[in-house]
């Protein structure tokens, strides 16, 4: 196993977006990229990807939308709060969510767009709705080429497995979500607690996940060695990394890695805000997480239910 000192760049030319028919390209002309993605994510759980073909427009409008919401008051944002009990959409204001629980809640909030039980609660931001569905839409559509490319880097039957398992996001069916987090400006050391970060360890809870990071940077990543290593923005590509689910579904082949945002050292980054898309891909709520390689490792267990299980500690 490589030791991995910086996260590694996949060119996916040829399997972007700006291939209209997927289905017309052949397995071995994309198996080099297939087997470098699937290294990446056995050696540390991440990588970069290039020549996706997502519009940079895209990307800046959704950071337009997100900022202005997350500009307005609190008891402006207050009427967009998650609820807890029915659903996943919504606001998560500062302090609600606690990453790593050995340390205090994160300092940040969010936007949770998850339109099936969003109850026609959108921000009344112009195009907010409109910007977030239509990159969902996109991030689906991105989400299932690289799930083939795992499925023939996995050497799975069907090239298609893994893409079938997700036919529902955006639908009740699936909890897949469209995050928005903001970090504020850090304020003087006083108002911090002691131990807080912008973004406590953790690893996600799906099956794959798309990071858009704005040019602020700051994320970092865990190496095998459990070295804490940087994965700065680099303009043009997309982090991809892989979750828990995924991990289990292919009996720890895979690695779902933790990952952290710290609090800046250099003045001049704490006294700026920092923002990142998230598109969290799940499984659909009945997909039955079995050991790909028939090892029985673990317990068959329902998408749905390993979702819920995973989130509860963080709220």
């Amino acid at each position: 196993m490589a030791n991995m000192t910086t996260v590694p760049i996949v060119d996916i030319t040829g399997y972007g977006l700006d291939v209209v028919n997927e289905d017309k390209v052949d397995t071995e002309t994309v198996r080099y990229m297939a087997d470098d993605i699937c290294r990446a994510m056995r050696d540390i759980g991440f990588c970069y990807i290039k020549n996706h073909g997502i519009p940079q427009s895209k990307i800046d409008q959704m950071n337009t939308v997100a900022m202005e919401f997350f500009d307005k008051p609190v008891e402006y944002k207050n009427a967009y709060q998650r609820r807890h009990i029915t659903g996943i959409h919504g606001w998560a204001p500062r302090d609600m969510e606690t990453l790593n629980p050995d340390r205090p809640s994160d300092f940040k909030e969010a936007f949770n767009f998850t339109p099936m039980d969003a109850d026609g609660r959108f921000p009344d931001v112009q195009d907010f709705e409109v910007t977030m569905t239509d990159f969902l839409l996109i991030c689906h559509k991105m989400t299932l080429r690289i799930l083939d490319l795992m499925s023939i880097g996995l050497h799975l039957e069907d090239r298609q497995f893994l893409r079938k398992c997700h036919k529902a996001i955006g639908q009740k069916n699936s909890t897949t979500t469209l995050r928005v987090n903001f970090y504020p400006a850090l304020p003087s050391d006083e108002d911090m607690k002691p131990n807080q970060v912008r973004c406590g360890e953790h690893s996600d809870y799906g099956s794959l996940t798309l990071l858009f990071q704005d040019d602020v940077g700051g994320l970092e990543v865990r190496n095998v060695e459990g070295e804490y290593i940087p994965a700065p923005p680099i303009p043009g590509t997309v982090l991809i990394n892989l979750g828990d689910m995924m991990q289990r579904w292919t009996a720890d082949e895979l690695l779902a890695t933790k990952h952290r945002v710290l609090i800046p050292d250099d003045e001049m980054t704490r006294r700026k805000s920092r923002q990142s898309i998230a598109f969290f891909a799940v499984p659909d709520n009945d997909v039955m997480i079995e050991c790909l390689d028939k090892s029985d490792k673990y317990e068959p267990i329902s998408s749905l239910q390993f979702i819920q299980e995973r989130i509860a500690p963080t709220y």
